[in-house]
């Protein structure tokens, strides 16, 4: 608790973290490690138990705690079908401290793939502040244009970090 300020902060926290506080082999690495997977279970559930935009507030509060103080940038696609259910979570690619490259051709493919209809796109701001850079409006844009091509609908890119998560939706930037 010293070192990460809340139980939220501990369970967030990459397990390598966890090892370099309490050393290898220490038995709490894998009570924290079984609690973490159950708590995002829980959290993902709620999240994803009725149509995504039923309980936004639920899918903001699993991506959070799923992807919030990751030390990589990490892009992943949440894929819709037309009743804006969840087909399938597909993180896309792990980038680095400051950036992800989002490639469109490779988001709609697998939206095609997976006969998806619509679909989320999520990234982390390893930074701990989830407001969107202006490359991340552009990105998104170009993106929502190439899935439109295919009759396929970007309905939100959100940004998770420490401090929160931001819907470009909700900002009226998509």
């Amino acid at each position: 608790m010293d070192e990460f300020g809340s139980v939220a902060a501990v369970m967030g926290a990459p397990p390598d973290q966890w090892t370099r506080l309490l050393g290898a082999g220490h038995p709490a690495i894998d009570q924290l490690g079984a609690t973490r997977t159950a708590m995002l279970h829980c959290l993902r559930e709620e999240a994803i138990a009725a149509p995504i935009f039923a309980n936004f507030d639920a899918l903001l509060d699993y991506l959070q705690a799923d992807m919030g103080r990751q030390r990589e940038e990490c892009l992943r696609a949440l894929y819709l079908n037309a009743r804006n259910e969840l087909i399938r979570d597909d993180v896309l690619i792990q980038g680095t401290i400051d950036q992800v490259p989002v490639f469109p051709r490779e988001v709609v493919r697998r939206a095609i793939e997976l006969g998806a209809a619509a679909f989320i796109l999520v990234h982390n701001h390893p930074s701990g502040n989830s407001e969107p850079s202006a490359k991340d409006v552009e990105a998104t844009l170009r993106l929502r244009s190439a899935a439109a091509l295919f009759d396929i609908s970007l309905h939100d890119h959100i940004i998770v970090a420490r401090d929160g998560a931001t819907s470009l939706r909700r900002r009226g930037l998509l």
